[in-house]
């Protein structure tokens, strides 16, 4: 029987190969491997963990170099900030004992049990298992656990003194099936209409503690309505949904976004039956400023309560999530908003864009569209020719809007505001 790249790292030696490369410079690790008696699939072995842990930094920062990983773990795994957020819930709830079922490598199960909560946690892969068993090494109130969680018996582990789950059920089919993702919640391993079910018995045990880590384009309609489904972004990139039962909310039931910029979180709320669709709004037309709301903002459905709440006036046209105003937008919201200063809106074919920009001089071009049938990077490129060379006196970059006002399609010329 083979034996996983896992189990090889794990072996005594190459775990401790792995130790001493990751305290050295990148540049000498695969020298500095030669030195070691190593077979030749505990050196691959070594080497992939040394590329996955430099790899996860970008999700786990520095904590990812005392971690083991596998490649569908580290694709699935919850950004650190972003499982702080997950833990917190549990903590704020007064939860003590969590189980998290299927937990791939065992971040979020880490985030809790940084908390202090005690953990459980269970997944159906052994490699995966084994990766969440080290990572999880310095909390002794934590264990891992090879079992299939669409089978286990959840009123067992209620028993055992679990008052809470957490799932992040899979969504991909896996590298060796390239990577597939799965859109329909009722093919997710567990599935949602699975996961949801383990409701009943955690309130029949005195705790309504359920939270799914779910994918951000989940129809409003799978959501049961007195969740709380929160969508959350890190610099812009929508990373995931999350349903929460009542124990696990801060303000009720309905819908949110967590916007995080930097170190900084903002979180925007809705109360309303989640379940329900978003209002739609008329089109504002367009104004002198255009702004582009957080995607965490429009899949959460929030641009009508933004336009309630701020000095923006509406879309610039029917179901185009691009919002106009006449006035800088200064509230909170603006936090959630990148702005845009309107300067010409042209039709939407090269040559006219081209002319408008000519005038305006610009040094550099960004291509966005929403709405409009075009390709972003073939219009970047032929724009290229009229830029202006940048200087230390000079310095305009521009940005072209390929989209749809009042209905028709139209580029919109502007500048991006610095707020």
């Amino acid at each position: 029987m083979s034996v996983s790249p896992v189990e090889l790292v794990l072996r005594p030696l190459p775990w401790q190969v792995l130790s001493d490369l990751q305290e050295i410079p990148e540049s000498e690790r695969e020298s500095a491997l030669a030195n070691f008696e190593l077979e030749a699939g505990e050196r691959a072995a070594v080497l992939t963990q040394l590329t996955l842990r430099r790899q996860a930094e970008d999700k786990l920062g520095e904590f990812a170099r005392a971690m083991i990983f596998t490649r569908d773990g580290l694709e699935q795994a919850t950004r650190l900030q972003v499982a702080a957020m997950h833990a917190a819930r549990f903590k704020d709830a007064g939860i003590t004992t969590v189980a998290d079922l299927g937990c791939g490598i065992g971040v979020d199960s880490l985030a809790m049990a940084s908390l202090g909560l005690r953990v459980h946690s269970w997944d159906i892969n052994p490699e995966a298992v084994a990766c969440t068993k080290v990572n999880l090494r310095f909390m002794p109130d934590c264990e891992a656990n090879l079992g299939d969680v669409t089978t286990i018996d959840i009123e067992h582990l209620i028993s055992e003194g679990v008052q809470a789950i957490f799932a992040d059920p899979a969504r991909r089919t896996g590298a060796a099936a390239g990577g597939r993702r799965i859109s329909s919640p009722e093919e997710w391993s567990p599935s949602l209409p699975t996961a949801l079910s383990w409701r009943e018995p955690l309130r029949k045990g005195g705790f309504d503690a359920l939270g799914l880590k779910v994918a951000p384009g989940l129809a409003y309609e799978h959501i049961p309505s007195d969740f709380e489904a929160n969508w959350v972004s890190v610099d812009g990139q929508l990373l995931e949904a999350g349903l929460w039962s009542p124990a696990l909310q801060s303000h009720g039931p309905g819908r949110s976004a967590t916007v995080v910029r930097g170190s900084e979180a903002f979180t925007f709320r809705q109360a309303c039956d989640p379940s329900e669709p978003a209002k739609q709004l008329e089109s504002a037309g367009l104004g002198k400023y255009l702004w582009e709301p957080d995607p965490a903002i429009i899949r959460a459905g929030l641009i009508a309560q933004f336009v309630d709440n701020t000095a923006l006036e509406g879309p610039i046209s029917p179901s185009i999530a691009y919002l106009t105003s006449n006035e800088i937008v200064a509230e909170k919201e603006a936090n959630a908003l990148s702005g845009f200063e309107v300067l010409d809106v042209t039709q939407l074919r090269p040559k006219a864009i081209s002319k408008a920009l000519r005038s305006l001089e610009p040094t550099s071009v960004e291509v966005k569209k929403r709405g409009a049938d075009i390709n972003p990077a073939a219009l970047q490129t032929a724009l290229k020719r009229i830029l202006t060379p940048r200087t230390a006196d000079h310095n305009n970059p521009i940005t072209v809007i390929a989209t749809r006002v009042d209905g028709r399609h139209q580029a919109v010329t502007a500048r991006r505001l610095n707020l």
